[in-house]
């Protein structure tokens, strides 16, 4: 994996115009201090960076002027290697010594991370930083805690080769799947020849592109729905904005296209990375512990922990309350039902 080049992470122009819009709506004396503003989970960012295009048939949203967008729908793809995705996902064969798939650590059934600080490498030792959930990561500009991934097959190819994850690589693995006569009728019919090596990668990026959760209660607001939200979870918005929250958490994915430093005014979590890319608030209520070291236990914790190294502010317990609120009614639904609560 390369080292970032931050100057290369230039600004899209639909991110650039929703930005400026925002900042230029006058939305409280917190947004006078984007620069330093609080991201709920982990760092806000230096600069914007193009996001997965969409189609804008996908996002119906009736509140123009707001810095969140709705999910939109799955994309359409190949129902075949969707199909073939999905079982590779769940495949230990992908792993050298066959003792893990990636839903060992990525557990669609509940929250797409898992409930540990530290997930486990093969060898039994703590991976160094906590486990990002899977779904709605298609969304992001970047992929992992450093974001020196650009796509999904990028970040899927290293997480089949790193000693750390699943120690193989596609070529082992289409090796092992050609020798399943099932697997090869399914390779066939996805891709109309045996397992090869790209096509395990691609497999699995196309079911990871399915994996986005529309149709929370935050979204139904979105999209013009006025009885959405109760009136702690609005107030939670609007206090989530007034702070600045939204500077760094913004877009489709409530985050994941920004980078920024932590610990701007104290110490937050584990010193290093020093600079992280912003994580998706998306399904956020679901996915404890938080912080990239996975140091918070609770969604409660990291909301007082990040206003106070984010923005030397001390939150009361009914502004906690009401941020809190506001975060839940970001998790959305994955084939029709919720996303799952804490592991």
């Amino acid at each position: 994996m390369s080292s970032r080049d931050n100057s290369r992470f230039t600004p899209t122009l639909l991110g650039v115009q929703q930005f400026a819009r925002f900042l230029g709506a006058g939305r409280g004396a917190g947004l006078r201090r984007c620069a330093i503003v609080i991201c709920a989970l982990v760092p806000c960012s230096l600069k914007v960076s193009p996001a997965p295009s969409q189609s804008p048939s996908a996002f119906v949203s009736v509140r123009k002027d707001e810095p969140i967008t709705p999910i939109p729908a799955p994309p359409a793809i190949n129902p075949l290697k969707v199909k073939l995705g999905e079982r590779l996902f769940s495949d230990r064969r992908l792993s050298h010594d066959n003792s893990r798939s990636c839903a060992s650590c990525h557990d669609i059934a509940t929250n797409g991370a898992s409930p540990r600080q530290h997930d486990v490498g093969p060898d039994g030792a703590a991976i160094a930083l906590n486990t990002l959930t899977v779904f709605n990561a298609a969304l992001s500009f970047r992929f992992g805690w450093e974001g020196k991934l650009r796509n999904i097959e990028a970040d899927t190819r290293a997480s089949l080769e790193s000693p750390r994850t699943m120690a193989s690589s596609s070529v082992e693995i289409a090796e092992k799947l050609n020798a399943d006569p099932d697997m090869r009728e399914s390779f066939f019919a996805a891709y109309g020849h045996r397992p090869e090596r790209g096509d395990v990668v691609d497999a699995l990026a196309n079911f990871q592109r399915t994996l986005v959760t529309p149709g929370g209660k935050f979204d139904r607001w979105l999209a013009g729905d006025a009885a959405a939200l109760s009136e702690d979870e609005l107030g939670g918005y609007q206090l989530f904005k007034s702070l600045g929250c939204a500077s760094c958490h913004q877009g489709v994915n409530v985050g994941g296209n920004l980078f920024q430093r932590h610990g701007i005014f104290h110490p937050l979590a584990s010193p290093e990375p020093k600079i992280l890319r912003v994580p998706s608030l998306r399904n956020v209520a679901t996915t404890p512990p938080y912080f990239h070291d996975g140091s918070a236990p609770t969604l409660d914790d990291a909301v007082r922990k990040m206003a106070f190294a984010q923005l030397n502010a001390t939150l009361t317990e009914k502004q906690v309350k009401a941020l809190v609120a506001f975060l839940n009614s970001l998790t959305g639904t994955y084939r029709g039902a919720t996303v799952g609560g804490s592991p």
